[in-house]
């Protein structure tokens, strides 16, 4: 029975495959691995300095990506062709220098009533002075943000030069927004919702693209925001196969722009091939990103479009949310990312900051957090509760599984 079973799964999958190639034949042709790499290259390269928010590097990206859309026959949308400019402050938490930086924003009229909205950050940390690098050292570092979000902004290029260029009108409009700001606190994606350049109440969906570069099939691809409409669990069911196994995540909210246009009670869909050892750190760069990996998730990105298009605009669901730790202050820091996509009970670490208490403790990527002090970590709810309780200086027990065993470290705040 199981053996008959998995054979009926192996062969719906490899049908799912071909039908996803067999799909972009006739059509307008699919993403290509060599645009991906030419974008990617470019906007990670030293001559844009890691695009900080509001740099000249970020302003030189911003040029690169406007003449990529020009190119590609998409419109200008913004409040100044392209660009919609905006107030923000420098510093960790808005408390550095007053600056301004632009959001790139493009259209794509199928004079339809309705618009599919697709977003990417093209911010990353600059030279390291913004506070969240996990380098030890990181000041006068570029951080090129190959992966975060030079393969977002790349993958966004595409699918614009895909939908514009397909020589058919799909049922939406769409509308094509490059967000800066985002690794200050999501001030880009924030700041459109507030001042938007098309009524909101007219948009189907938004799909963000953040860290789209890094596919390893043994992980697979995970989408965020499955349970935001009605359709979307059945549709990436649909679309999984052996080479983008998709993984989903009901919750619309998460440390990325998407969580912006939820709050407008849109329903979100978010595109993240996993987190890894080089992310906010300046060994993120061009030449370890999965061009072809890349190319496969994009083409998820259009079927799914596609098969969604002569569907009634999609109702909204609000879903059961996890805590994202910019919302709140707290006196001390573990120095760890968290996983907002596992399922294990815990706190899974999806990377460690050098130089923090969880990494001169001893705590790795892969562990799951479990106990704190006397308090259990449930998830990640259970874990932002327990850092409230904690001082600087305070000696805790941590306790974690690590590749089936239990492990105590101590950590010191």
């Amino acid at each position: 029975m199981h053996t008959f079973a998995g054979n009926i799964q192996s062969m719906k999958a490899i049908v799912a495959a071909m039908f996803l190639a067999l799909t972009f034949q006739a059509g307008a042709q699919p993403i290509k691995t060599e645009n991906l790499k030419k974008h990617i290259t470019t906007l990670a390269s030293d001559v844009y300095q890691g695009r900080g928010t509001g740099s000249e590097g970020e302003r030189k990206a911003a040029e690169y990506i406007q003449s990529q859309l020009k190119k590609a026959k998409v419109q200008p949308k913004g409040e100044h062709g392209f660009l919609q400019t905006f107030d923000f402050k420098s510093g960790v938490h808005g408390t550095g220098d007053d600056g301004k930086a632009s959001n790139i924003i493009g259209w794509i009229d199928n004079g339809a009533e309705h618009t599919i909205i697709i977003g990417a950050h093209y911010d990353h940390l600059g030279m390291g002075m913004q506070g969240s690098s996990l380098d030890a050292n990181p000041q006068g570092k570029i951080h090129n943000g190959a992966d975060d979000n030079a393969s977002g902004v790349a993958g966004l290029i595409e699918l614009a030069r895909y939908f514009a260029g397909n020589k058919k009108k799909e049922s939406n409009n769409f509308l094509i927004l490059s967000f800066s700001g985002e690794e200050l606190g999501l001030y880009g994606s924030k700041y459109f919702t507030e001042h938007p350049t098309i009524d909101l109440s007219k948009v189907d969906f938004m799909i963000n693209l953040d860290m789209v570069g890094r596919l390893q099939p043994k992980n697979g691809l995970s989408v965020s925001g499955s349970g935001t409409a009605a359709v979307w669990e059945n549709e990436l069911k649909k679309l999984s196969t052996p080479e983008v196994p998709i993984k989903t995540d009901s919750s619309g909210m998460g440390p990325s722009d998407h969580t912006s246009f939820y709050l407008k009670n849109i329903p979100v869909l978010h595109f993240f091939t996993g987190s890894h050892s080089d992310y906010h750190k300046p060994t993120d760069d061009a030449d370890k990103i999965n061009y072809d990996g890349e190319a496969r998730v994009l083409e998820v990105v259009i079927k799914l479009i596609e098969d969604t298009d002569a569907q009634p605009k999609l109702a909204f669901l609000p879903t059961k949310n996890k805590s994202m730790s910019s919302s709140r202050s707290f006196k001390v820091t573990m120095g760890v990312m968290p996983s907002y996509t596992s399922e294990e009970q815990g706190l899974k670490v999806d990377g460690v900051s050098e130089g923090k208490p969880a990494q001169k403790a001893g705590i790795q990527t892969g562990d799951v957090i479990v106990q704190m002090g006397d308090i259990a970590i449930k998830d990640i709810q259970a874990y932002m509760d327990a850092l409230g309780k904690f001082e600087k200086g305070q000696t805790v027990p941590v306790k974690v599984k690590r590749n089936g065993e239990e492990v105590t470290v101590m950590v010191t705040f």
